[in-house]
């Protein structure tokens, strides 16, 4: 079992930047590939990064390439999604995830996942 908890969500203006982090604990961290996703209102679910069980392997989507860097320290069981130049369409609950198998994007792959915090840019 894997509890995720993450933090550093709030408000920011467009251009702003934000860390995101999730704390996970029980068993091995680095057994597991971790995501983030995110929902906005009225949408589904959608990936946004996910790094391998080394971190050694990073993964985006394409709507934030270049804007954000996911990051995991094994040793502090964490993982982080710096995000810079925000904009309005990244408002969502953003989410942490852990998969015990190698994946990247597909959802029913990751076994666990946090409660979510909320990012909202303002215009």
């Amino acid at each position: 079992q894997v509890q995720l908890v993450e933090s550093g969500g709030g408000l920011v203006q467009t251009g702003g930047s934000l860390t995101l982090s999730c704390a996970a604990s029980g068993r091995t961290f680095s057994a597991y590939v971790m995501g983030w996703f995110r929902q906005a209102p009225g949408k589904e679910r959608e990936f946004v990064a996910a790094i391998s069980f080394s971190g050694a392997r990073t993964y985006y989507a394409d709507s934030v390439k270049g804007r954000f860097t996911i990051s995991r320290d094994n040793a502090k069981k964490t993982v982080s999604l710096q995000m810079n130049s925000l904009k309005p369409e990244d408002t969502a609950v953003y989410y942490c995830a852990a998969a015990s198998v190698f994946t990247t994007a597909r959802e029913k792959d990751y076994d666990y996942w946090g409660q979510g915090t909320q990012v909202t840019v303002s215009s």
